[in-house]
């Protein structure tokens, strides 16, 4: 059990820490509404993960090419779209306005991210998955550990890098303004490769 546990911690991290589209659209929240507005938006995976383990442990562990190519060019077309969002945020900016209030539906936002990134498929197919469904078999209860570790770990990450994300834009409103421009190029550098691996298949 101590083993799950110690992996599900270690995992959380790695998975909290890698770059990514996801990633880089929660930071882009917490750049423009601060991060007591957009905190909320790290709790994301609880929503479209299971989804995905699901796919991923009973269907994508033979996923035809098709599919594959699908999600990456969705994925990528979805990440030029929140581009394009950050970069109107960062066009207009206003030092005076970084905490309005916040859109809604900025949580079902970032599930939608991480729904449409290939990664978390990848990353349960390849990596947890087969801790998963290793866990499981032994027992139930070292299952849903492995998830509990797994999950603490990954949005208490993704939670400091919001904030200190945000904490970084109050020095000075220009570094704000800088980072939303940096995170609107990440976007779209990311739904770029996520489109061409999409056609190259």
């Amino acid at each position: 059990m101590l083993t799950y546990l110690v992996q599900s911690l270690g995992l959380g991290l790695i998975a909290g820490m890698q770059p990514g589209p996801f990633q880089a659209y929660l930071i882009s929240l917490a750049l423009e509404r601060g991060w007591r507005r957009s905190i909320s938006s790290a709790f994301a995976p609880l929503l479209s993960d299971g989804p995905i383990i699901v796919l991923v442990l009973l269907v994508l562990s033979q996923m035809p090419v098709w599919l594959s190519r699908f999600l990456y060019i969705a994925g990528g077309l979805f990440m030029l779209y929140l581009a394009y969002g950050t970069f109107r945020s960062w066009q207009k900016f206003n030092p005076a306005a970084v905490t309005v209030i916040a859109r809604k539906g900025s949580v079902l936002k970032a599930a939608l991210v991480n729904l449409l990134n290939p990664a978390p498929y990848i990353y349960w197919s390849l990596v947890t998955g087969p801790i998963l469904m290793t866990a499981w078999r032994e027992a139930a209860l070292n299952g849903l550990l492995f998830l509990l570790g797994f999950y603490a770990a990954m949005i208490s990450i993704i939670a400091v890098i919001m904030i200190a994300a945000a904490s970084a834009g109050r020095i000075d409103a220009r570094i704000n303004q800088a980072l939303l421009g940096i995170t609107a190029i990440a976007l779209v550098l990311f739904g770029l490769f996520q489109l061409w691996q999409g056609v190259q298949g």
